[in-house]
């Protein structure tokens, strides 16, 4: 009796080796890979800065107008829109609708989005409030990255969305680009203050009232 429980807790620690030894590999096949979150999160942003300089080829007329949109993935249309369109059009080039994003976000945590004089409102408006910069302000300090006000021009990279106050407390915003102004050697910004858009070297131009990264839901 002794031999055979001696044998069969041999056999239980050779098999348990056994079992072991085959869920290490595995284990080893997919590490996490903070380089491959990277390399995903570059690879975002090389698209979202050309689909952004993409937008310089189209003609838009500042419009600020309210608009029924549907929803998700709607929007004004194609040849008219203000500077958060400019934003929306290019993420949602590379696959992320701000619209819904921003709604969803909203309609969850309503209290934590402005509620300004003009547009006063008692809950989420999906062909409006993801249009408006204090907002997307908002939403990107949650669900992204919001980095330091710097003037360091070094401190702002492509693909950063950057907010700006006009003057008088008129909201506006942009995204740097990866094409650098020869006067300065600043990287540019793509952006519509009424032009349409355009690709200038305005990163300083006006007080700087935010700075982020997003990089959609996934990433």
């Amino acid at each position: 009796m002794f031999r055979r429980r001696s044998y069969l807790a041999r056999l239980a620690v050779v098999v348990l080796a056994a079992v072991v030894a085959s869920l290490a590999p595995a284990r080893q096949a997919n590490p996490p890979s903070n380089a491959s979150s990277e390399a995903r999160r570059h690879e975002f942003t090389r698209r979202l800065v050309a689909a952004a300089i993409e937008r310089t080829h189209h003609i838009v007329r500042y419009e600020p107008a309210y608009v029924l949109i549907p929803y998700p993935g709607g929007d004004v249309p194609a040849d008219t829109g203000v500077c958060t369109d400019e934003i929306i059009r290019s993420y949602r080039s590379v696959g992320v609708d701000l619209q819904k994003e921003v709604h969803e976000d909203m309609a969850q945590n309503f209290d934590l989005y402005p509620r300004k004089w003009r547009w006063l409102t008692s809950h989420p408006d999906t062909n409006i409030d993801h249009r408006r910069v204090p907002n997307l302000m908002v939403f990107f300090a949650r669900k992204g990255e919001s980095l330091a006000l710097s003037a360091r021009v070094e401190n702002y990279a492509p693909g950063d969305i950057v907010t700006w106050d006009l003057g008088g407390g008129v909201p506006h915003v942009g995204i740097v680009v990866d094409q650098k102004s020869a006067p300065s050697g600043r990287f540019m910004i793509v952006h519509n203050i009424g032009r349409g858009p355009r690709m200038e070297d305005v990163l300083f131009n006006w007080k700087i009232t935010g700075h982020y990264r997003y990089f959609g839901p996934a990433l």
